[in-house]
């Protein structure tokens, strides 16, 4: 299945080049497995922090990936393609291992793990900005990476501050 694509250029329509929906939702599934796994590290970092104010914060970024998948999914789905599995893949078998042995180190280490993470899903949601996509999948791209960016942004604030410290 094709989908073309219709672009206004100075009041003129400009058709690009037809995308394949294969690709697309194939795309849109690594986005989803990234989430996917987010979502599972979060779970380390907030199993391990004990300052409320930073758990719900995290809590809520955890929910931002949940959601993130379920309508990235929706999107595949109405491209007649199938989502990925809600599970870990290897990367996200390491992500999560890896926030899990920051994690035991307190606060800090789960905040310097998760910025990590974010670091890594900010990049894909960036690069994912520039797909030749339609204008409702660039949207939805559009409204995850700005979640993206207010993770990292809250988590980096959180270390150069040591909110733990003084939430504690």
């Amino acid at each position: 299945m094709l989908i073309v694509s219709v672009v206004k250029k100075n009041g003129n329509e400009k058709r690009r080049s037809p995308l394949d929906t294969k690709e697309t939702a194939k795309k849109l599934s690594s986005l989803v497995q990234l989430d996917i796994d987010a979502e599972y590290a979060y779970g380390q970092a907030i199993d391990e922090i004990k300052e409320w104010p930073i758990k719900n914060r995290l809590i809520e970024f955890r929910d931002d990936h949940k959601r993130h998948v379920a309508e990235l999914s929706v999107a595949i789905r109405e491209l007649g393609e199938t989502p990925p599995e809600y599970k870990r893949d290897t990367k996200g078998f390491l992500l999560e291992g890896f926030t899990a042995i920051r994690s035991k180190t307190g606060t800090e280490g789960a905040l310097k793990a998760m910025r990590s993470n974010e670091k890594t899903t900010n990049k894909s949601y960036n690069k994912a900005r520039s797909w030749d996509v339609t204008p409702s999948i660039k949207a939805l791209i559009e409204k995850n990476y700005e979640d993206e960016r207010r993770h990292l942004e809250y988590i980096e604030t959180a270390l150069e501050t040591k909110l733990w410290k003084k939430t504690a």
